[in-house]
């Protein structure tokens, strides 16, 4: 049987996202790290606001992914023209969808604040207003990036999408040395520099999905040319992935803002734990991400046995390459958490979280995240959406009250509930692939 994907092809799609990815994260712990010289107050502000980015940025990815996985299907049956037109469809969908939501978190800046994490230290409320106005401002821009990363990401080329992260990378890097060190403008600094460099991301990909020799190319990119039936079908995706995503989100939050209540120090030391679980993560995240364009385009072709076999191999791989990054971490552990300047509380606190985190991710992680974008690939977000919702309204969000509150164990509550949920999802995801109910589910 000749392969879809041979090993090489494998390593040039996956290692370019690698680093798109380290890069994506690095964009966010150098605001944290670079605005730590400003004190507690505002590292909590921008983690704060973060959270509340992630659910919305998710919103966008989802869209991606949706556009991403047809066109890929398309390329998979060969049918370039449909190609060419879902991504067309997809970036005036994800437009318009950021742009509404850019309005409306900018009308409700303050109140959605309020609503979301109560009544916080006044001076972190006011790093995080400030933040979060520039953040909505930044969310057409998101959009447009993350759909032109996922269509170059659908032709096997990721590349070009990890240049472009490497370029908003260096924009963010400068432009907060200089607002941040030079100007002195803490918080709004950091997020002027993010603002700017996702512009810039955003007009980089606009102008390169309009090159004609592109596999997947738009023309005449101004002008506005719906075809319903392609919307519905990317949304048909998007949208399931989506409201995973954002319950997904919607949860983190229900928990930062039980976190919220445990004090300043607490809310730190999650920021930093998240931060440097995050690393460890990305070349899962990336194979997840390869994992949507490889088996998207067997999919398309018809070929559920290899669709199969590339979910197990790109599974495995990213158990091997989570366990190596994490054993990097524990060698690391304590210059990495000493770049953030906490108090010795959140310092000791960020410390214990990462040590649990580091041998239970091992374990639960990449079957967990990974395994089930082989399903998403072959249509079946439904499954997925349902499946991740539940557990994360009652195990993740539950056992946090129940452990952290009620047994009174903290923020280390709080993580060991996210395991659970890991847990549960395992379950779940390996039954439904190995019994093979996710093949055959067409939509193109």
């Amino acid at each position: 049987m000749e392969r879809m994907f041979s090993r090489r092809d494998l390593w040039r799609l996956i290692l370019p996202l690698v680093i798109e990815q380290l890069l994506a994260v690095t964009i966010g712990m150098a605001d944290t790290v670079m605005v730590a010289s400003v004190g507690e107050a505002a590292v909590s502000g921008i983690s704060l606001v973060d959270s509340v980015n992630i659910l919305l940025i998710n919103i966008f990815s989802a869209l991606a992914t949706g556009g991403a996985i047809i066109a890929a299907q398309y390329i998979g049956r060969e049918d370039r023209e449909n190609a060419c037109a879902a991504a067309k469809q997809l970036l005036l969908a994800s437009t318009a969808v950021s742009l509404v939501i850019m309005a409306g978190c900018m009308f409700f800046q303050r109140p959605l604040l309020t609503l979301i994490f109560g009544q916080i230290e006044p001076l972190v409320m006011d790093n995080a207003n400030t933040y979060f106005f520039l953040s909505a401002l930044s969310y057409p821009f998101l959009a447009v990036y993350n759909s032109g990363a996922a269509l170059f990401r659908s032709m096997n080329n990721s590349k070009i999408s990890m240049v472009t992260s490497v370029g908003m990378n260096l924009i963010n890097i400068a432009g907060n040395a200089l607002t941040i060190y030079g100007f002195h403008m803490g918080v709004t600094g950091a997020g002027l520099s993010s603002l700017i460099s996702r512009a810039a991301g955003a007009a980089a990909m606009l102008v390169l999905l309009q090159n004609p020799h592109n596999l997947i190319h738009i023309e005449h990119i101004w002008k506005p040319e719906l075809r319903p039936r392609m919307i519905r079908n990317i949304l048909q995706i998007g949208i399931p992935n989506g409201l995973e995503n954002g319950m997904f989100q919607i949860g983190k939050i229900l928990v930062q803002s039980l976190i919220a209540s445990f004090g300043t120090a607490a809310i730190a030391a999650n920021a930093v734990a998240s931060s440097v679980a995050s690393l460890a993560q990305i070349p899962g995240g990336a194979i997840g991400l390869g994992m949507i364009t490889v088996v998207g385009q067997c999919v398309g072709a018809r070929d559920y046995r290899q669709a199969r076999s590339y979910t197990l191999k790109l599974t495995g791989v990213s158990y091997a390459s989570l366990i190596a990054m994490n054993l990097i971490s524990l060698v690391l552990l304590d210059p990495l958490i000493g770049m953030y300047n906490l108090s010795p509380e959140g310092m000791e606190l960020a410390r214990l979280i990462l040590l649990w985190q580091i041998g239970v991710s091992s374990a639960l992680w990449p079957a967990s995240f990974t395994l089930p974008n082989g399903l998403r690939a072959a249509n079946d977000v439904k499954f997925t959406m349902l499946v991740s919702i539940f557990s994360m309204w009652v195990f993740r969000i539950g056992f946090s009250y129940l452990l952290a509150q009620w047994l009174q164990m903290g923020l280390l509550g709080v993580w060991l509930a996210m395991y659970v949920d890991w847990a549960v999802r395992i379950v779940f995801f390996l039954f439904r692939f190995f019994r093979g109910r996710w093949m055959n589910k067409q939509i193109i």
